[in-house]
């Protein structure tokens, strides 16, 4: 299988440098999504103390040109400091910084869709929405090629693999560990991990997470899973079908409640919200992936655990529909609801806007409404 030349290389070695001491000094690397919405970039500064806030963290800058968000010829954007981690791979004092992405008149750069987000998410904070994302992924070697499957053929049929034990049905248990552990001491709030239905796929969970962090911290966690894959030398995709055909898609199954609907009778709420979701199918099916729904569509076509990408569809424990109400919640009357819908290559930022945007600010059409 394909690996990375640079993970040819030895960590042992590079551990003696790693150990040695840094002084006062910290390294701050700031992280970003780039112009494609799924790519992320980064780079490294070094400050005189440990910040503690992120109003210790200067703003910075990059060659947009060169990150598919801006001209050669005009080509500075400005990185503003939003969500500050500790940083799993350089460890303490050292950080890990989620940026904003600004254009060179300061005006937010097409993929930046934190700041309308944020708008939004202070619009209802008084609702304290909540959410949790199941962030599914296919680990690639660097060909393409799904990790541990045969070179010119497939593995068995799917069945076995699904929170599978053993070296026949897990592939690649060490790359999920080491995220899993590399994300708690980020402080990441990772909650929990699984095998997925295809060999070489598997799923994180973050959450719950209240109103923005929601996005920054998913963000983060997918940050650190392509570091942790690069120290292997192989790849994680979060393509939405990654393997044509009879193989399991990869989504980002979203979970959503508010106050009202946790507390008692809480099922009022959710039914509601089901409603106006259910009369804004399209502007959501756009929301959820990066390419406007064209990505989804390879994914959602009311097979393999997906409903279907141009009907809309509820139901209490049903894997099939749109929105699955959990059999509990349907029990206890109070809860929350998961959209199955958005893509794993969505932007959780973008997903958790159209939620709140449709439930909470009761908006109708194709269009989002401009506060």
């Amino acid at each position: 299988m394909a690996t990375s030349a640079s993970a040819e290389l030895s960590k042992a070695v590079k551990q003696q440098y790693m150990e040695l001491p840094q002084g006062d000094k910290v390294q701050v690397m700031y992280v970003w999504i780039d112009g494609t919405g799924e790519g992320l970039r980064c780079k490294t500064r070094t400050l005189d103390s440990e910040p503690k806030s992120i109003e210790e963290l200067p703003e910075w800058n990059f060659d947009g040109s060169s990150t598919y968000q801006s001209e050669g010829s005009n080509s500075d954007m400005y990185l503003i400091p939003s969500a500050m981690f500790r940083d799993p791979f350089r460890k303490d004092p050292n950080k890990l910084v989620l940026c904003e992405v600004l254009k060179y008149n300061h005006k937010p750069a097409e993929t930046n869709l934190r700041l309308t987000c944020k708008k939004v998410m202070d619009m209802v904070e008084y609702q304290v929405p909540w959410f949790g994302m199941e962030q599914e992924y296919t680990i690639l070697g660097t060909d393409g090629h799904p990790f541990g499957w045969p070179n010119n053929g497939f593995p068995g049929p799917q069945g076995p693999y699904y929170c599978g034990v053993g070296s026949d049905k897990a592939y690649g248990r060490d790359i999920v560990e080491a995220h899993y552990r590399a994300c708690l001491y980020a402080g990441v709030m990772i909650c929990g991990t699984n095998a997925e239905v295809m060999p070489a796929q598997w799923e994180f969970q973050v959450g719950p997470c209240e109103g923005i962090n929601m996005g920054d911290h998913l963000w983060v966690a997918r940050f650190i899973l392509h570091r942790v894959c690069e120290d292997f030398g192989v790849v994680a995709s979060f393509d939405p079908k990654p393997i044509p055909g009879n193989w399991n898609g990869a989504g980002c199954h979203t979970n959503f409640s508010t106050k009202e609907m946790r507390e008692e009778g809480g099922l009022k709420a959710i039914e509601e919200s089901i409603e106006r979701l259910g009369k804004r199918h399209s502007y959501h099916i756009r929301a959820y992936d990066p390419k406007g729904g064209l990505d989804n569509a390879r994914r959602l076509t009311g097979h393999h655990e997906t409903s279907n990408i141009h009907e809309f569809s509820a139901g209490v424990a049903n894997r099939g529909a749109s929105i699955r109400i959990p059999r509990t919640v349907g029990q206890e009357k109070k809860g929350y609801f998961e959209d199955r819908r958005p893509s794993a290559n969505c932007d959780p930022y973008a997903v958790t806007e159209a939620l709140i945007r449709t439930c909470l600010l009761s908006e109708e059409g194709d269009e989002p409404v401009d506060y």
